[in-house]
């Protein structure tokens, strides 16, 4: 199986906002991350992010960080895009089900009307959270293949 580390955590109040590091977090079952804006009952309750994805945008912004592109997790080590709808990641103590891969950039980020590229819409991914619990920077990432669903 393949394994990576959690290299950051990032939340905001509102949706817009840069979001913030902060150095562990509450995932809330069928909610998502305590304190930011884009936890609920939906789909995209978390967003994830390798650091190799960032690193090829700081060939052109180099002050670049993660968090930059809205992702509530950055990895390492982890190949986020090669993920699967259906995906499992233990992430410490919580397990996180990929919901979508990408998504649709309607208004082109900062980053975008910036360098003409964003990583985030296609090599991203979203997950809801189906076991909670807290996560730390640093703290392992297992990828596991789609396990079966939740009741």
């Amino acid at each position: 199986m393949e394994k990576g580390k959690v290299i950051a955590i990032s939340i905001s109040t509102r949706r817009g906002l840069p979001k913030r590091n902060v150095p562990e977090a509450i995932f809330i079952r069928d909610w998502g991350i305590e304190g930011d804006a884009h936890a609920g009952k939906w789909h995209r309750q978390v967003s994830i992010l390798a650091v190799e994805s960032i690193d090829k945008m700081r060939e052109r912004i180099p002050s670049l960080r993660p968090g930059a592109f809205a992702e509530n997790l950055t990895t390492r080590f982890v190949r986020v895009p090669e993920l699967c709808v259906g995906d499992v990641l233990k992430v410490g103590e919580v397990l996180l089900e990929i919901t979508q891969r990408g998504k649709e950039c309607h208004t082109g980020c900062a980053i975008y009307r910036i360098v003409g590229d964003c990583v985030m819409p296609k090599e991203g991914v979203f997950a809801r959270v189906i076991k909670g619990g807290k996560v730390r920077v640093g703290d392992e990432v297992e990828v596991i293949k789609a396990l079966a669903p939740t009741p």
